[in-house]
Formats: structure tokens, C-alpha cells, sequence
């Protein structure tokens, strides 16, 4: 048998997926709730409480629990790679006009803030061994966040390495007020005659940690998928290599593979 919470949590979740409670919606405060099912404060917390882990209504402190507004979805393919590079080549007018994130999710140039920062630094024994260069060579490791302007999370958090060796020879690659840049890593790579030949990208899930949670505001419970780009170039050589950690929650990642016929 269901217990009080429970039962009390099955009727607000009704609500909510009928519609009666919409997005954006203050609930009744806990005392409310609780003269309503004839339960305690603490019955009705524990309800909350189930509703909150399940990502349904969010607490804001001071202004009570709402129903918790959609955010946007993610729709990650691996046709993304072969647009890109497409477009790399484009005249700068043409790569001016949309990017990856307006690709993965339907959203216009317009609709996007996008924040970018770079520093130089030194490689650790990992990295080292993942880009296939000396522990301690020079990279560049740019940082970035975008968002719809309309949320106040970062749809990823994507930290990005190159080499420094390969991309020193034209210092706009080398100075985040460049970006975003029309056309992406790929066209900024071109610039300094690299092409790609091949993308591979290794995805793991975990739990958040603290400050991941925090900065894509996870609800309670939700995993993070934790997503490795290694990019090679026609000579094999790794060129670039982003980890990107995508919330659990709105970001869905297809896999179509062409199969050769028989």
C-alpha cells in the first residue's frame, strides 16, 4: 500500500501532466497542502520532495516550489561532424549565419548567449598521453558556455585543447575575442592547413558533481554524460580534443551508422 506521501505526490504529478499545474506555477505553500490532505508538514515535504527528484517542480528559497518550466533539448547527432566541416569552407557571410548549437537544437543565432575564454597552459601526464605529444608540451585550453537566453544554464560545459605547436602560426587562434568563430574548430584549423579526417567520441555517465550540478541546475538525482571528442587529421595525428559534460535531462544523443550492402 501507497503511502501518505506518496499518494499526495501522485495527485500534484497529475496535475501537473494534465496541465492544471502549468510550468512556471507556484504550488500552494507546505501549511496550504497540508490543511488540503489532512497530513502534517512533514508528510507534505516528503511529497515535495519525491516531486523534486524526479525533476517535476523546482524550490526557489524564500518563494516556495514551483512546477519546473522545460528546458530546452539537445539533440546531438553524429552528422554534426560532416556539417561542420561542410560549412568550414563556406564564405564567412554563410558561416556567420548558424553554428553547431543552432544545429542541435532548432534555435537561432539571436537566441544564443555564448561566452568563451582561453589561457595557455601545459599539458598533465593525461592529456599528454590523449593528444599524443609530451607530458608538459604547450596548449591552448579555451573554455565554453552557451545558453539560450531565455534559461539561465549552459546547455554543456565543454573544455577544448590544442596544440599549440600546430595553431601558433596564426595568433587570431590564439585570442578568445575572436570568438564565436563562423565556422567552428574546423574552419579554425583550416586557417592553419589542417583538415579532418576522422572525429571519435567516447560517452560515459556519472554523477555531477557539486559545481556541475550547480552550473547546469540539475534536479536531484540526474546524471551528467561525460562526452570525449578526439579529432584526427589526414596525417592520424590528434589535432584537438574537447571533453564536454552534458546535462542527463535534456540532451539526447543519436547514432546513425551507414551500413555498406552486401
Amino acid at each position: 500500500m501507497a503511502k501518505a506521501y506518496e499518494r499526495i505526490a501522485d495527485e500534484l504529478r497529475e496535475s501537473i501532466r494534465a496541465g492544471q499545474l502549468k510550468p512556471g506555477d507556484r504550488l500552494p505553500s507546505e501549511t496550504k497542502l497540508a490543511e488540503d490532505h489532512r497530513r502534517s508538514v512533514p508528510t507534505i515535504r516528503d511529497a515535495l520532495r519525491l516531486l523534486q527528484d524526479e525533476g517535476l517542480i523546482e524550490k526557489l528559497h524564500g518563494r516556495g516550489n514551483f512546477v519546473r518550466k522545460a528546458r530546452t533539448r539537445v539533440l546531438r547527432t553524429n552528422d554534426r561532424h560532416q556539417w561542420e566541416k561542410n560549412r568550414a569552407r563556406e564564405p564567412e557571410a554563410t558561416r556567420l549565419e548558424t553554428g553547431s548549437t543552432e544545429h542541435d537544437t532548432g534555435l537561432e543565432v539571436d537566441d544564443l548567449v555564448f561566452h568563451a575564454s582561453y589561457r595557455e597552459t601545459k599539458t598533465d601526464r593525461e592529456i599528454a598521453e590523449a593528444l599524443g605529444v609530451p607530458e608538459g608540451s604547450a596548449l591552448v585550453e579555451r573554455t565554453y558556455r552557451t545558453r539560450y537566453a531565455a534559461e539561465t544554464a549552459p546547455f554543456a560545459l565543454v573544455t577544448s585543447y590544442l596544440i599549440r605547436a600546430l595553431v601558433g602560426s596564426n595568433p587570431d587562434l590564439l585570442d578568445a575575442a575572436n570568438e564565436p568563430w563562423p565556422g567552428g574548430t574546423q574552419n579554425q584549423l583550416l586557417s592553419v592547413g589542417i583538415e579532418l579526417d576522422r572525429i571519435e567520441e567516447r560517452v560515459t555517465a556519472r554523477p555531477p558533481t557539486p559545481e556541475e550540478a550547480e552550473e547546469l541546475e540539475l534536479p536531484p538525482g540526474t546524471s551528467v554524460l561525460l562526452l570525449r571528442k578526439t579529432s584526427f587529421d589526414l596525417n592520424d595525428r590528434v589535432v584537438e580534443m574537447s571533453d564536454v559534460t552534458l546535462p542527463g535531462d535534456r540532451t539526447e544523443m543519436l547514432f546513425t551508422t551507414p551500413l555498406e550492402r552486401w
